[in-house]
C-alpha cells in the first residue's frame, strides 16, 4: 500500500508540474508564434496591395497621357519676315551711304589736306613706323624713329641690327621688346624675299612680322596710294560709332561696313582726316561738338542732349 500511494502521489506532483508548464510557459509561447505569423501575413498583404495600387496608377497615367491630344502648330509666314528684314536692310544701308557722302564732303573742306601723322621718308620708314605705333601714339612714335632711322636707314641696316641696339632706341615704347623682335624679323624678310623693297599687296604685306591688316592698309594707301581697305584706329572705331554710320566696335565689322557705304576713292582719305578730326574737335572725352562741321550729320550716339 505504501507503494501506490506513492506512485499516486508522485502522478499528481507530475501532473501539477506539467499544468504550471503548459500556464506559464508552453502557453505563452505558441501565443509569441501566433502573433509573429500574424504580423508577417499582414505585412504581405500590405505590400501586395500597394503594388497593385502603383501598378493601377501607371495605368491610369498611361491612359490619359495617351489620350492627350498634341497642339496643332499654326504654320509660320516665312516670306512676309524676310520680306520685311530685307527693305529695312537695304533702307538702311542706302541711309548710310547718303550721310557718310555728306560726312566725307565736311571732312574733305574742314581737312583738305589731312596727311598721315606717322613721320616717314620712304615706304619701309613708313611701314617701321606704322608697326611701332601699335598700343603707342603717334607722337611718341615720331619722337624715337628719327634717331633708328639715322641709324638704320634701309632693310639692308635693320636686318643685322642686333637685338639689344635696336631695344635701347625704341625704349621708351610699349612693349619693345616685341617690336623691336618684329621690325628684325620684317626687316630680314624684305631683304630675303623682295630684295629690301616694301611689296604693294596685302597678301604679301600680311605675311611679314608684325605686319596686319591694318598696317598693311596703312602702307598701301599712304605710301603706293592703293585703296586696299579702311584703316580702322581707335579714332576712326570710335567717330564713326559716334555719328552712327556704324553699330559695332569690332574693327574689321567696321571696316567691312564702311567699305560698303563709303566711295572707295575716300577710302585712304577718310582715315586720315578722321584722325584729325578727332585730335583737334571729337576728342574723346569732352567733344567739341557745338563747334563740330559734321553735327548737322551725326547722330551724337550714347552722348547726352546738347544745352
Amino acid at each position: 500500500m505504501d507503494i501506490l500511494g506513492d506512485f499516486v502521489y508522485s502522478l499528481l506532483k507530475f501532473n501539477e508540474s506539467l499544468m504550471h508548464l503548459t500556464r506559464y510557459r508552453a502557453i505563452p509561447l505558441l501565443n509569441y508564434k501566433r502573433k509573429q505569423m500574424a504580423k508577417k501575413k499582414s505585412a504581405k498583404q500590405s505590400k501586395a496591395k500597394t503594388s497593385v495600387k502603383k501598378k493601377g496608377a501607371k495605368k491610369v497615367s498611361y491612359r490619359k497621357a495617351a489620350t492627350k491630344k498634341k497642339p496643332v502648330k499654326k504654320p509660320v509666314k516665312k516670306t512676309a519676315a524676310k520680306k520685311t528684314t530685307s527693305n529695312k536692310s537695304v533702307i538702311n544701308l542706302d541711309d548710310k551711304k547718303k550721310q557718310a557722302g555728306r560726312i566725307a564732303k565736311g571732312l574733305a573742306k574742314k581737312y583738305p589736306k589731312a596727311e598721315c601723322a606717322l613721320i616717314h621718308d620712304s615706304p619701309f620708314q613708313l611701314l617701321v613706323s606704322t608697326i611701332l605705333s601699335a598700343q603707342c601714339t603717334d607722337e611718341r612714335v615720331n619722337s624715337v624713329t628719327p634717331n633708328l632711322y639715322k641709324k638704320y636707314p634701309s632693310a639692308f641696316e635693320l636686318a643685322k641690327a642686333p637685338q639689344k641696339s635696336v631695344e635701347k632706341i625704341i625704349h621708351s615704347l610699349g612693349f619693345f621688346r616685341a617690336k623691336s623682335t618684329n621690325i628684325r624679323k620684317m626687316a630680314k624678310s624684305l631683304v630675303d624675299e623682295f630684295d629690301g623693297e616694301v611689296p604693294q599687296t596685302l597678301e604679301e604685306l600680311t605675311k611679314l612680322a608684325g605686319v596686319g591688316r591694318k598696317t598693311a592698309n596703312v602702307v598701301l594707301g599712304t605710301a603706293f596710294e592703293i585703296p586696299s581697305g579702311v584703316v580702322v584706329d581707335t579714332h576712326v572705331k570710335r567717330i564713326c560709332h559716334l555719328i552712327g554710320v556704324t553699330e559695332t566696335k569690332n574693327p574689321e565689322i567696321v571696316e567691312r561696313e564702311l567699305m560698303e557705304i563709303i566711295p572707295k576713292k575716300e577710302w585712304i582719305n577718310w582715315s586720315h582726316r578722321l584722325v584729325h578730326h578727332g585730335r583737334q574737335i571729337c576728342i574723346a572725352r569732352r567733344p567739341k561738338c557745338q563747334e563740330c562741321p559734321l553735327i548737322k550729320n551725326c547722330n551724337r550716339t550714347d552722348l547726352p542732349e546738347l544745352v
